[in-house]
């Protein structure tokens, strides 16, 4: 059973806005995202910054696990660092990250466990630091996790 932490921004069914304010204060000061004010619409923002507000929402509740596709894609190196060592933080209180990146460093710096998908399939699947970039890299292209071509 998958527990949320029930935010101070609700009570018994009621919003509580002064604590959504403060909340949503709290997390773009965190990931530095640019606003015109807080009652601004997420439409109105650009892509990066949009990301910025989904990301900082879904971290700021105690997640049991995420599923994460392409984190700091469009995102400026600021963001970045801030998101991997969020990332890396819950990892470290032991919350489950599926992690999805084409960016084969990002995979390699945030992961304890890698898995290469070829073709729809999982070609090679590992403990992070078993093999080197350029032996991923082959397994990227179908080979498997054996030495075998498909």
């Amino acid at each position: 059973m998958v527990t949320r932490k029930i935010p101070d921004t609700a009570k018994k069914g009621f919003i509580q806005f002064d604590n959504l304010r403060k909340d949503a204060q709290k997390q773009t000061e965190l990931f530095e995202t640019k606003l015109a004010g807080l009652d601004q619409e997420i439409g109105q923002l650009s892509g990066g910054n949009q990301q910025k507000v989904i990301f900082g929402r879904e971290t700021s509740h105690d997640p049991g696990f995420m599923l994460v596709a392409q984190p700091v894609r469009g995102l400026d190196i600021g963001a970045i660092e801030k998101v991997h060592k969020t990332l890396l933080e819950l990892k470290e209180q032991g919350k489950a990250i599926l992690l999805i990146s084409a960016e084969l460093s990002e995979v390699m710096n945030l992961s304890d466990r890698i898995a290469v998908l070829y073709e729809g399939e999982i070609s090679a699947q590992f403990e992070n630091g078993a093999y080197t970039k350029e032996e991923i890299g082959l397994f990227m292209t179908g080979k498997r996790a054996g030495g075998k071509k498909t």
